[in-house]
């Protein structure tokens, strides 16, 4: 059986409160998935670089812009569908600029200190696997 590898890449952005921002899916554009809040990112298309597709998910689903330069924080192999291997490359960033959500993806963001995020029902598996490391 052929798998299908595919890259993505993930930011934990924190704010001058020491929050982070997650995003809420939308339910319709993602019915398969169970755990809707999770930080931005997004597959990266090929041909692009590791950056240039991280500043084009940032912008695309926040409308924030990278303030320095990314620092890679974590990678992780996401198996959960057979004939399916994605690679999770999460970044902490630097931002600026107000949040606004694509409409098309997300329905709702907020930030969450890490106990909050500890706490929190709904979210992603693979966010919460990386939360330890933020402390």
């Amino acid at each position: 059986m052929e798998i299908k590898l595919q890259v993505g890449v993930k930011a934990f952005i924190v704010n001058p409160e020491n929050k982070y921002l997650l995003l809420k899916r939308k339910q319709e554009k993602y019915p398969e998935v169970t755990d809707l809040w999770d930080i931005p990112g997004g597959r990266i298309n090929r041909g692009m670089s590791l950056y240039d597709n991280l500043v084009r998910e940032l912008k695309e689903e926040t409308s924030l812009h990278l303030t320095s330069e990314p620092k890679i924080f974590a990678a992780q192999d996401i198996l959960r569908m057979e004939g399916k291997h994605v690679i999770r490359l999460t970044y902490l960033v630097d931002v600026s600029g107000e949040v606004k959500l694509d409409g098309d993806e997300h329905v709702e963001y907020k930030w969450f200190n890490i106990q909050e995020l500890k706490e929190l029902e709904g979210l992603d598996g693979y966010a919460k696997k990386l939360l330890g490391r933020l402390e």
